[in-house]
């Protein structure tokens, strides 16, 4: 990817501004990352994060409820928000006549949410959120599955043992004063990047974020966060469940090397060469060869403030012999490492990767909030293709032989006896 001229900015109450013109569509992308996630959670009160990316679209001060979404959809606009365990991002993709409409919108909700936020709306977002998560999780087959690993990977009170769903018992305790509270400490212009990516003149978009953003209290300092580190898995820890799913299964999960260093590369890589997709190992070797599974798949997690997370779905009758054959695989991968092909075709599939989530002026400008957030380095997504391609084989083998040893896992058995 060929690296674009950025223009950055600090507000005086500490918002971060990263502005990148691309003059091919007159289109204008507004991202903003909060550096809260499920992660910033306190005991007995998860899923506040994932609640508060539903509340900030019922109004704040100058916006009535519903009023959000709508001034938006008239000006054609595609948006909308995610949670994560690290972060809460909200952006809109507008035609550039409504780029400052969206950064108004943006500017009063960090501002003055907590104008609009009443017992009706939390109840209302409440019950969006509680069926959302029977919807998703709890009433699909093998739907708790990375929220049961989580819990058994991480220590209790663990910032990652939980995910950004939350538990039915904590959002039914949750308050207004609780939501208050969370608004103050963590949706602060200090905790936020503001980028802007497409049609726009960086001087002048930065001129009407200072005019927007600008008065915008900075708001209290952030809590530390607490500390994530874990390190590679050892032992096997497993639950049998007793579900109603359509067939048996056996999930796994490992944890990986941090975000941010040439480890998690090389670490992703060796991932990719074990299950990702049809032309991988353990596909390969469980559903064409051996055939005790219908589906294998495996996929990180990156995280940055602590262990990133590799899991492993493998569908078939038979848990117990494909956990035994996920060691066996594991074991020759760590010994032999991949060999030329297969590390020229993991390498390119993450360079494309790259290049596809930051093809659009959307996702480039989310890659960039991404950046400063989590690295304090916005530039550093154009150099994502270059470290995928500077991985090694050698690299490949050194990380599975330290994070994806044969033994090392949590793991959930769907039918059969834990392995």
């Amino acid at each position: 990817m060929a690296e674009q001229p950025l223009h950055e900015h600090t507000l005086g109450n500490g918002l971060r501004v990263v502005v990148c013109e691309d003059h091919v569509v007159p289109l204008a992308a507004v991202n903003i990352w909060y550096g809260v996630g499920s992660r910033h959670e306190r005991a007995g009160r998860t899923g506040l994060a994932h609640l508060f990316e539903h509340l900030m679209f019922q109004g704040s001060a100058n916006v009535a409820e519903g009023e959000h979404a709508a001034l938006l959809e008239s000006a054609g606009a595609a948006f909308n928000a995610s949670t994560s365990f690290e972060r809460t991002n909200y952006y809109e993709t507008v035609p550039i006549s409504h780029l400052e409409l969206a950064l108004w919108l943006e500017a009063d909700r960090m501002g003055t949410l907590p104008a609009a936020l009443t017992q009706a709306n939390l109840d209302n977002q409440r019950d969006v959120v509680k069926n959302e998560r029977r919807q998703r999780y709890d009433n699909q087959p093998y739907g708790t599955a990375f929220e049961r690993l989580c819990a058994l990977t991480f220590p209790d009170g663990h910032p990652y043992a939980h995910t950004p769903i939350g538990s039915m018992e904590d959002l039914d305790a949750t308050t207004l004063e609780d939501c208050a509270d969370f608004f103050a400490t963590w949706y602060a212009p200090g905790n936020a990047v503001l980028s802007v990516v497409g049609d726009v003149d960086a001087e002048k978009t930065i001129a009407a974020v200072e005019r927007y953003f600008g008065g915008i209290p900075t708001g209290p300092r952030k809590p530390p966060p607490r500390p994530g580190d874990l390190g590679p898995l050892s032992g096997v820890r497993g639950e049998t469940l007793d579900e109603d799913v359509p067939s048996p299964a056996y999930f796994a999960m490992f944890t990986l090397p941090a975000d941010g260093g040439d480890d998690i590369e090389a670490a992703e890589l060796a991932v990719e060469i074990l299950g990702g997709g049809s032309g991988s190992r353990l596909y390969d070797r469980m559903v064409r060869r051996d055939q005790i599974a219908t589906e294998v798949w495996a996929g990180v997690t990156r995280l940055a403030t602590g262990q990133s997370l590799a899991i492993v779905d493998a569908i078939g009758s038979e848990p117990d012999k494909i956990a035994a054959v996920l060691d066996e695989e594991l074991a020759r991968f760590a010994a032999d490492g991949p060999d030329a092909d297969e590390t020229a075709r993991a390498t390119a599939q993450a360079e494309r990767g790259f290049l596809e989530q930051t093809e659009t002026v959307t996702g480039l400008a989310n890659a960039l909030s991404q950046n400063a957030t989590q690295f304090d380095d916005p530039a550093r997504v154009f150099t994502a293709p270059g470290r995928a391609a500077a991985v090694t084989a050698d690299a490949i083998k050194e990380m599975a032989g330290r994070w994806l040893a044969p033994g090392g896992r949590t793991a959930l058995t769907y039918g059969g006896t834990p392995s």
